[in-house]
């Protein structure tokens, strides 16, 4: 099977345009990223240039876009950026921005699209992590009728059916057979409003930075010459017509069903904030914000529990990557605290070790006489011993540093740990080591079953010269 790398952008590149509900001038900035980054806003309008990560946790309204907020900061119509991400096939991406939304652009990610590509996209030492998708998962909006599901597909494909209830559009359909044909069949389609919707917002003061440039208007009921007023100064034109497609003035569709092929880029935004790739085919029905970024918030718990409740598949008789000897040639630690007994597996991102509880364990002594339970510190010890192994196999002297905890933070204890279970744990990396400091979500199983979960935080530190 074919190991598929992450990918980021080479080098900075920035771009300039209008906020679509304030009218401002707003310039953008998208710069690389390092490996399992994922897609990160940055504010850098604001004191201490504070981070928004793109995850559907965020989200907090959807009526005229995706909007996302962390700590107060806010980032608003995120999807079309995102999209852009994601239909370029990309894994990491910080986008700087100094204002509270994107640019709205031309109301597509046509521009997006070829700002990334002359950043030019490369690769990254990291294999990518995907979820695929092996059984049906679907939400409904029970007010709305809107439906998305998820089901098993060889590739990440999309279909989206829309039912506006207007005779202007009536029924639409689009697809996405792969991921690789978005910047020639869906990046340009713009959004779109009707015009009944136009009027709330211009009696409402958005819209601001709309014109016929980055958005299609749909006339879906008479013109009255108090609104045709309206919209010529709202859009700065000295005339407005009605063309036989219904569109107001003489903008061109780039396709008949260019509403649906939106309906299909906003759906491949919202789902870029379950945060991971997705292996599997969307069928979305009547889908917007509220249905699109609610499925990727089911989605993203479906995916952490998963994650939280799979246990390794390893075999305990296969020779290990590391016995008690090589551990010892690496971590600083020796009887009785050396909590653990083999690695298995090993990567530049990812450690899976194993304990083998026995009842000769000096901590049975007392914890608790007659009932003998491993405690949940040495339990957290031993994951961090593991994760010991990671950050210290980026140094070529291992043997020469010690390692400190920083910090835990989620401990949970799902289960008692007694003489006689094996214990295997898995650390990952959350964020690339640097300064050899490590930060790893780390799970303990044992029994097929999660007993303990944190995530943790080390450093290693040049040991003492001898004097």
């Amino acid at each position: 099977m074919e190991v598929k790398k992450q990918k980021t952008i080479q080098k900075e590149v920035s771009l300039e345009g209008v906020g679509l509900h304030t009218g401002n001038k707003v310039s953008l900035k998208f710069k690389p990223a390092p490996v399992n980054t994922g897609f990160i806003f940055v504010r850098v309008d604001i004191e201490g240039t504070p981070t928004v990560e793109a995850l559907a946790q965020y989200v907090t309204a959807t009526e005229r876009g995706t909007n996302l907020e962390k700590n107060g900061v806010v980032i608003n119509t995120s999807e079309h950026v995102l999209a852009a991400a994601v239909g370029l096939d990309l894994d990491n991406l910080i986008i700087e921005i100094n204002a509270p939304e994107p640019p709205i652009m031309d109301g597509s990610s046509k521009y997006f699209v070829e700002a990334l590509e002359k950043a030019e996209i490369v690769e990254q030492d990291a294999v990518i992590e995907e979820y695929v998708v092996t059984e049906n998962i679907s939400f409904v909006d029970e007010e709305t009728g809107s439906e998305i599901m998820l089901m098993p597909c060889e590739e990440f494909r999309i279909t989206t059916m829309v039912d506006f209830g207007t005779n202007i559009l009536g029924t639409q359909n689009a697809t996405l057979d792969k991921i690789a044909d978005f910047k020639t069949e869906i990046a340009r389609a713009r959004t779109f409003s009707f015009l009944h919707e136009i009027e709330m917002l211009l009696d409402n003061n958005l819209i601001k930075g709309g014109d016929l440039n980055n958005a299609i208007v749909y006339v879906d009921n008479e013109l009255s010459e108090e609104t045709m007023d309206k919209l010529k100064k709202a859009f700065k034109k000295e005339y407005l017509n009605v063309k036989p497609n219904g569109i107001l003035d003489n903008l061109t569709l780039h396709w008949p069903n260019e509403a649906a092929r939106h309906k299909l880029l906003d759906v491949i935004g919202d789902l870029a904030l379950v945060g991971t790739r997705i292996r599997g085919k969307v069928i979305a029905n009547k889908p917007g914000h509220k249905v699109n970024t609610s499925f990727a918030k089911k989605l993203a718990k479906k995916i952490k529990q998963e994650k939280r409740n799979y246990v390794p598949k390893i075999d305990l008789n296969a020779p290990p990557l590391m016995d008690i000897h090589k551990i010892m040639d690496i971590l600083p630690h020796r009887p009785p605290f050396l909590l653990i007994d083999r690695i298995v597996e090993l990567s530049d991102t990812h450690v899976i070790g194993v304990k083998n509880v026995t009842m000769n364990e000096p901590f049975f002594v007392g914890h608790f006489p007659g009932a003998p339970v491993m405690p949940g510190v040495l339990q957290i010890e031993a994951m961090a011993q593991c994760g010991g192994i990671l950050v210290l196999s980026t140094v070529p002297d291992p043997e020469n540093y010690l390692t400190y905890f920083m910090k835990m933070d989620n401990v949970k204890f799902k289960q008692k740990v007694l003489p006689g279970d094996t214990l295997i744990f898995k650390a990952d990396l959350i964020t690339p080591i640097r300064r050899g400091i490590c930060h790893m979500q780390a799970y303990g199983y044992a029994n097929n079953k999660l007993v303990v979960e944190a995530q943790l935080m080390a450093q290693i530190v040049r040991k003492p010269e001898k004097k």
